[in-house]
């Protein structure tokens, strides 16, 4: 059965049943139970931008450097997405990733880093990439210039750790 799509060609926002089964992993992390998920997803905090209410969704973790203390994550559902448009109205939120909590900025890459993101996350994960531009509805044919220009066009935010000497 076909994805609905929105004009855009993008997926269509899941309700019903199929939000309730994606916002699942919400309730592993609020019992404590969010390592149990991997490193491949986080929790994320994010202010509601109209009501300014406290919101949370899981993201996959597309990219991970430990050392600098950056995630990299992507908008399947393109730059209409409330964690998305949230996250530019207010980049400064919270993330979860295992078991520890982290302070984090949220920066939006270029069309070109997005490139350069789909570029790498493709040959160390050739079935989730695949996946994720399928679901998108971009067209990849295994090889890098096909993931590169998918990764043009899909969303990403790098979430960078701000230090304790930042906080203030």
């Amino acid at each position: 059965m076909p994805l609905p799509r929105t004009p855009e060609g993008r997926p269509a926002l899941p309700t019903g049943l199929q939000r309730r089964l994606a916002r699942l992993p919400i309730g592993l992390y609020r019992a404590g139970l969010g390592p149990l998920l991997g490193k491949r997803l986080l929790l994320l905090h994010h202010k509601g931008r109209v009501s300014g209410r406290h919101r949370r969704v899981v993201l996959e973790v597309v990219a991970h450097d430990q050392e600098q203390g950056t995630w990299t994550v992507a908008s399947g559902f393109g730059p209409k997405s409330a964690w998305y448009q949230n996250l530019r109205n207010t980049p400064r939120t919270l993330i979860q990733h295992g078991s520890h909590r982290y302070l984090v900025d949220a920066h939006f890459l270029t069309p070109e880093e997005g490139a350069e993101v789909m570029a790498r996350y493709a040959p160390e994960h050739p079935r989730a990439a695949r996946t994720l531009c399928s679901f998108m509805g971009f067209d990849t044919d295994g090889g890098e210039e096909s993931f590169r220009a998918a990764g043009r066009q899909i969303p990403f935010v790098r979430l960078e750790r701000v230090d304790d000497a930042r906080r203030s």
